[in-house]
């Protein structure tokens, strides 16, 4: 692939990896983010996708062939999640429709598609698993629905082709990232092991119990690649996970060990990170500050919340991937390796402290 390509939302979990995986192609990448980091190989673009005047003036003189949509901005209700979410699209497509030169555009939204909003999470009516894109969507209002609409008006006005990509939870390294399980899970582990305390599972039975899957962000962004680049994907919707199955029964012990804490076995109790991380922040800073770490700020380094809403699911959530599979994608990855390698670089970045 050797083309221009225009990553929005680049310095999150999912755009990062993009975004590397593009430079590892020999694409002439911008990274697109309300404030840019430094990240080799990539042109910085900083802008606001909610201020359409300054969007156009950030992208004028460039011509991206492919946009990556990987961003997102949560709002207190459904209704303001759409109208932010949809705008966010709506402005961006018509930023880089004066260019003339899009192709293809790829959105990542994920399985709140199949488990509905944060609103409706997990209720009411829902599809069978293992989630296949043939269910269709929900008879609820749904902020990912109006993000895709959004793409599907642009790209039969504009010509261009499109692809939609979603993934379970995403394990990948980005700071300050509102939805972040792996570094959530690596940051709890270390202040289980600072101060002697067990290696608690926080959610439900279900799922200590049930099968599920997760998505590596090196394995979305290589389907992402895949897809913009591959005539029988062209305008069509694709879920993503790694490959493989696990029980949290059995993950949560690959963790333990990883990090060398005393791994508690679930008693069905629900005990939410939210409530056991509560009065952490101190005890991170101090552990921050006796191991020399690059962030010191709890909170910018666990999403208690959003850990706790995938691990306290009352329901199975299982993924099929059939659809890519038999059109060519082949990627895989084995998810407790995606845990450690993420733990890996978490160390070696001086982000949790080393062995």
């Amino acid at each position: 692939m050797t083309k221009a390509a225009l990553v929005v939302g680049a310095t999150g979990i999912q755009g990062s990896a993009i975004a590397d995986k593009l430079v590892s192609h020999g694409c002439t990448v911008l990274g697109l983010a309300r404030t840019p980091q430094d990240h080799d190989g990539v042109t910085p673009v900083a802008a606001d996708l909610l201020d359409p005047k300054a969007l156009a003036q950030a992208l004028k003189g460039h011509a991206p062939t492919h946009v990556f949509l990987t961003t997102w901005l949560r709002q207190d209700t459904e209704a303001e999640n759409i109208r932010v979410n949809d705008t966010m699209v709506r402005n961006l497509l018509d930023a880089v429709r004066e260019a003339g030169s899009v192709e293809h555009v790829a959105l990542v939204t994920g399985l709140k598609h199949y488990l509905g909003p944060f609103e409706a999470y997990g209720k009411g009516t829902l599809p069978k698993t293992p989630f296949r894109e043939d269910q269709g969507r929900l008879d609820v209002a749904n902020f990912y629905y109006a993000q895709e609409d959004e793409v599907f008006a642009a790209a039969e006005r504009d010509g261009f082709g499109y692809s939609i990509h979603r993934p379970h939870t995403v394990i990948g390294k980005a700071v300050g990232n509102a939805m972040n399980m792996g570094t959530t899970l690596a940051v709890y582990a270390e202040l289980c092991k600072a101060t002697g305390r067990p290696f608690r599972f926080p959610g439900s039975q279900v799922q200590w119990e049930s099968l599920t899957d997760m998505t590596d962000a090196r394995q979305l962004a290589d389907q992402v690649i895949w897809a913009s680049t591959t005539p029988a994907a062209r305008n069509e919707d694709f879920n993503i996970v790694n490959g493989d199955v696990f029980r949290w029964n059995w993950m949560w012990h690959r963790i333990g060990d990883y990090f060398g804490v005393e791994v508690e076995d679930f008693d069905g109790v629900e005990r939410p990170l939210v409530e056991q991380m509560q009065d952490d922040a101190p005890v991170w800073a101090e552990i921050a500050k006796q191991h020399g770490l690059a962030k010191s700020d709890l909170s910018r380094l666990a999403s208690a919340w959003h850990t706790d809403a995938d691990l306290g699911r009352p329901i199975e959530v299982v993924t099929d991937m059939s659809k890519s599979r038999a059109l060519g994608f082949t990627g895989y990855v084995a998810t407790d390796s995606a845990f450690f390698d993420l733990f890996d670089r978490l160390r070696a970045d001086n982000i949790i402290p080393k062995p």
